[in-house]
C-alpha cells in the first residue's frame, strides 16, 4: 500500500535519479529517466474534500511507474497543499517551478487558485495543463496559450441548467446560490445563457456566500423567504452538504439543481445525509460507481481493479478518484504522444491535439478532445437525477 509521502510527493520516481539537469536545456524537469510533473491541491481548508484528487492522480503515475514509465521515463509527481487560498498557490507554484524545477504543472485545483498563476505561468511558458476547474476563462488559447482547463465550463453547464428550467418548469420561481468568485458567477452567466429572456422573470433572488463562510443557513433562509421554488446551488462540497441539509430542515421542498463538482455520494450526499438529497438534480459526465448499471462496465471494471491495487483503503463512492483517475489517464495520454520530445512547447502542442480520447469512467458519448481553438476537453454532459440510492440518468447527452 503506498503511503501518503509517496502518493503526494512521487519519492518512488524520485529516487530513481539524482535531481540533475534538465536533459536539454528546452526541456526542464526532464531526464533520461524521469518527468517533473508539479500539482497544488487544497489538501486542507474549506475545499479539502477535493483533496483526494491528487492522491488518485499520484497513485495513477506510481502504477505508470510500475508499468516502466512512458516512453523509458518515470514520473515524478509532486502535489503540494495551498489551503484554497490563493497567495499560498503563488508560494507553492513558484516553489515547485523555481526550485523543484518541474517541467509543468497539472491539474492545479481552483478557480480563484489557479487565477492567481496564470499569468505568472503564461510569462515563463510553462505548460498549465488540464486545471481542475470549469471556470470558462481557462480556455482562451488567444490571450493564455500555456493554460487548459480540464472539467467541462461552468457556463455550459448552468446553460444546460437554465434551457431544462424554461423547458420543465416555466413557471418556476428560480432562486440562486452561488460562490463570490469566478467559479460561482460563471454559473450565473451560464444560467443567463440557457434561459434567455426568460432569466429576468424567472430568477428571483441572486444570494451569495464566501468560501471561507462557515454556514449559509441565512442564505438559504432568505431563498425560501422569496417564495422560491426552484434552487440552483454552484457550492463547495462542503457548502453543497449545507446546503441539502438546510433544505431538509426547513422542510421546503424545491426542485433541487446542483453543480457537477459537488456530487460525490461520499464527499457530499452521505454527510448531508442521501434521504435528503432524493429528487437533486444536476449533469453528468462520469459514470457513478454506486449505479448498479455499470457495475460489469468494462471501463469501471479497470478501474475498480486500479483502486483495488492502488488504493484499497479509500472510499469507492467518492467519485473524486474517478476524477483523478480520468485526469491523470489524459495527462499520460499527451506525454506518450509526445514521444521524446518533452519540451514545453511540444507539451502544450500534444494537449491541444487530442483526438475522441474516451476514458474508462466516462459516460458513453463523452469523449476529450483539443484542437489549438478549443482549449476546453469535455463539452458534453447528460442529466441525472438521485434518488436516494444512486444517480439515474435520463435525457440524451448534451453536447455544447
Amino acid at each position: 500500500m503506498l503511503t501518503r509521502r509517496t502518493l503526494l510527493q512521487g519519492t518512488a520516481a524520485a529516487s530513481l535519479v539524482p535531481a540533475g539537469r534538465a536533459l536539454a536545456a528546452d526541456m526542464p524537469g526532464v531526464t533520461a529517466s524521469e518527468i517533473r510533473i508539479g500539482n497544488t491541491n487544497p489538501h486542507s481548508g474549506p475545499a479539502s474534500a477535493w483533496g483526494v484528487i491528487a492522491t488518485a492522480e499520484a497513485a495513477y503515475f506510481q502504477m505508470i511507474n510500475d508499468q516502466g514509465g512512458i516512453n523509458g521515463r518515470k514520473i515524478a509527481f509532486q502535489s503540494l497543499d495551498d489551503g484554497y487560498s490563493p497567495p499560498r498557490t503563488v508560494a507553492q507554484t513558484r516553489k515547485l517551478v523555481e526550485e523543484d524545477e518541474v517541467s509543468f504543472m497539472f491539474n492545479g485545483l481552483g478557480t480563484a487558485c489557479q487565477t492567481a498563476v496564470r499569468q505568472y505561468l503564461n510569462a515563463k511558458k510553462v505548460p498549465q495543463l488540464f486545471v481542475a476547474t470549469g471556470a470558462d476563462k481557462f480556455g482562451d488559447p488567444q490571450h493564455f496559450p500555456w493554460t487548459m482547463g480540464w472539467n467541462p465550463s461552468y457556463r455550459t453547464e448552468a446553460a444546460i441548467y437554465g434551457k431544462y428550467l424554461v423547458q420543465e418548469k416555466p413557471n418556476a420561481k428560480v432562486g440562486v446560490l452561488y460562490q463570490n468568485d469566478d467559479f460561482g458567477k460563471d454559473y450565473l452567466l451560464g444560467l443567463k445563457d440557457g434561459m434567455g429572456e426568460h432569466y429576468a422573470s424567472m430568477v428571483v433572488k441572486e444570494v451569495s456566500y464566501e468560501s471561507t463562510d462557515p454556514t449559509i443557513d441565512s442564505q438559504a433562509i432568505s431563498l425560501q423567504s422569496a417564495g422560491v421554488d426552484a434552487v440552483v446551488t454552484a457550492a463547495l462540497p462542503k457548502i453543497a452538504a449545507q446546503m441539502i441539509r438546510k433544505i431538509a430542515d426547513l422542510n421546503w421542498h424545491p426542485l433541487h439543481i446542483m453543480s457537477n463538482v459537488s456530487v460525490s455520494v461520499a464527499a457530499v450526499l452521505i454527510p448531508a445525509g442521501p434521504e435528503k438529497a432524493i429528487g437533486m438534480l444536476t449533469a453528468a459526465y462520469q459514470k457513478d460507481n454506486s449505479d448498479p448499471r455499470w457495475v460489469n462496465d468494462p471501463g469501471m471494471e479497470e478501474w475498480r481493479g486500479f483502486m483495488k491495487k492502488y488504493l484499497p483503503s479509500a472510499d469507492l463512492a467518492d467519485a473524486n478518484f474517478g476524477y483523478g483517475f480520468a485526469t491523470a489517464g489524459t495527462m499520460a495520454h499527451v506525454l506518450r504522444q509526445c514521444g521524446d520530445d518533452l519540451s514545453r512547447a511540444n507539451v502544450m502542442k500534444q494537449a491541444a491535439s487530442i483526438s475522441g480520447l474516451q476514458a474508462p469512467t466516462f459516460l458513453p458519448g463523452v469523449l476529450i478532445a483539443t484542437s489549438p481553438s478549443n482549449f476546453h476537453p469535455i463539452r458534453a454532459m447528460q442529466m441525472q437525477k438521485w434518488d436516494g440510492a444512486a444517480w439515474q440518468l435520463f435525457g440524451p447527452v448534451i453536447t455544447a
